[in-house]
């Protein structure tokens, strides 16, 4: 076990209005380890990244990420070390913003450019969209792009600070099957190049859990339902009692299929 691990949740709960939402999460994310964070709709997994991001703070426990605690920490600088991919966030960009705008602005962690972007800045940016396959769409404007497009756009932005950890919330919802393999794929690429950050992948299906993917993390109602490494964690038995249903979980070529009795 590292001394220093990436993340690392010590009986964090979080309580809105009296409604508790988190409930006791103790939970660490070490170097090497790619984690897949599982749920159903109103686990609590929206607001686990909100905290983990600076955005929402816990109502008791701890938090530390990337060796920073937070209370004793510039968040906004640490998110410079963070990529963030979200639906959330996609909203809040502009859509008339070419392309290579949208991932400059992630130098500064910002939803749009600020100030005076320099050469060797564009540049990152370009090289960014390049390493994604995406040179082509460099001048166009964000809402004129496919949502695989807006995706690869938004996965540069996020990498454009060569972050130590990758978050990614739910990045295949609204993608058609073949925009999603392709995105698994663009995705699965870039983590096996050198200097590559830790992912931390959020989803409601255990089909994008990919085989490199060593850790699941499984809520249930705000509370760890298990957590470990995907062999001891994805199974039949363990899902359906997060799920309240009967799951029938198989695997073919590494990948997960997931069948549902109700």
């Amino acid at each position: 076990m590292e001394p220093n691990p990436l993340i690392q949740l010590e009986a964090v709960g979080f309580s809105r209005r009296s409604r508790s939402i988190l409930s006791d999460i103790s939970w660490r994310i070490e170097s090497r380890q790619h984690w897949a964070l599982l749920g159903s709709n109103g686990s609590g997994k929206t607001t686990l990244l909100r905290i983990l991001t600076g955005y929402e703070w816990p109502t008791v426990g701890a938090v530390r990420v990337l060796g920073e605690q937070y209370g004793q920490c510039d968040i906004p600088r640490l998110r410079r070390q963070i990529g963030w991919v979200s639906s959330a966030e996609q909203t809040m960009l502009s859509g008339w913003d070419r392309a290579v705008e949208i991932v400059a602005s992630g130098l500064d962690a910002a939803m749009a450019v600020y100030r005076a972007i320099q050469p060797d800045e564009w540049r990152r940016a370009e090289e960014a969209l390049t390493a994604l396959g995406a040179t082509g769409i460099a001048q166009q404007s964000f809402d004129t792009l496919s949502q695989g497009e807006q995706q690869r756009v938004l996965i540069a932005r996020a990498l454009i600070n060569r972050p130590r950890l990758l978050i990614l919330d739910e990045p295949c919802a609204g993608l058609d099957p073949a925009a999603r393999e392709k995105f698994l794929a663009d995705l699965s690429a870039m983590v096996l190049r050198p200097q590559a950050p830790t992912v931390l992948l959020v989803t409601h299906h255990v089909e994008e859990i990919l085989p490199w993917m060593s850790h699941v993390l499984l809520l249930n109602k705000g509370r760890i339902a298990a957590a470990g490494s995907v062999a001891e964690v994805l199974n039949s038995e363990t899902l359906g009692r997060a799920f309240g249903c009967h799951c029938d979980l198989a695997r073919n070529n590494g990948r997960y299929h997931l069948q549902i009795s109700l």
